[in-house]
Formats: C-alpha cells, structure tokens, sequence
C-alpha cells in the first residue's frame, strides 16, 4: 500500500471475469457495485468527493470493460487479457484525474524528497506547477498501476486456460 493510497489486489479480477462471462452493461454494473462498497465498507482513503467519485466509483465500473471484447474476438484468453488491460488502463486514467485534482500540490516534495533520484530535483524545477503535478500523478499511480496491468494481464492468459472459462469461447 502506497502512502496516498493504491495497491497491487487481486481483488478486481472477478470483476473483469464478470465483464467476460456477462457482457459489458453487466459488468459495468458489477464494477460500479464494488467500488460503492469498497468506498463504504473497506475503509476508503478518499479525500473529498472527488476521490470518492474518481477513486472508487469511476475506477472500479471501469473494471466492467473487462468484458468489452466478449464475442467480438475469437478466444476467451485474448479476450480477458485484452478486456483487462482496457479496463485497467481506465482505472488508471481514473486514477490519475484524482491524483492531479487532489495530490499535484505534493508533486514538488514527492520529486524532491531524501531517497528520490537526483533527477527528481531537476524535473521537479523545470516543469511549472501544473506539469509538475501531471508527471507526479501519472508517476504515483503508475507505481502500482502499471504492475498491476501486467500482473493481471498475465493471470488472464492462465486463468482462461481454465476448462469451465474456456468453455465461454
């Protein structure tokens, strides 16, 4: 877990199957479902509505754009992995709407902090404010979006070798 939040889960990943197995309105659905019930019962680290709506209502209906390839490619495991990383990518532009709205004001400490790169510094004085605060969101959220995309892309390709998955082909 991330000081500001966001964390490697498996948590979504039935919600991208769900997307697969019941289509896109369904899984839109479901995703949206999930996110109101993370923001509820899980402890939601959401500072204002903004977050509550980017950070967990968006992000996770995205995850019904799992199923946004069903019947339209031939193959279940090209289907999920493709449907994954679509929804996946979404959550990660979600994510980084709330991180520039919310956090940019941290992006020159973030860049500048003991421990960060040398580089930090110098990105850090020669962006303005508002790039800045770009780079930091896209930068923060990509450390546990971008493995997150490709951890699960990858479990898609094994998961839908799977005999009761593959079977929706």
């Amino acid at each position: 877990v991330l000081p500001n939040g966001g964390s490697l889960t498996p948590a979504m990943f039935p919600i991208l199957l769900y997307g697969l197995r019941w289509g896109l309105p369904r899984g839109l659905i479901a995703g949206f479902v999930f996110g109101l019930l993370q923001l509820i019962f899980d402890g939601a680290y959401a500072w204002g509505w903004q977050s509550m709506l980017l950070d967990y209502l968006v992000a996770f209906t995205v995850l019904g754009l799992g199923g946004i390839f069903r019947n339209k490619i031939a193959g279940t495991g090209l289907s999920l992995m493709l449907g994954s990383i679509v929804a996946l990518s979404a959550r990660y532009v979600a994510h980084i709407l709330s991180g520039y709205i919310l956090f940019s004001g941290w992006a020159e400490w973030f860049f500048t902090q003991d421990g960060f790169p040398a580089w930090g510094a110098g990105l850090a004085a020669s962006l303005s404010p508002t790039a800045l605060g770009w780079v930091y969101s896209v930068v923060y959220n990509g450390m546990y979006m971008i493995p997150e995309i490709v951890i699960t892309a990858v479990a898609a390709a094994f998961v839908s070798a799977i005999p009761q998955i593959k079977k929706y082909d």
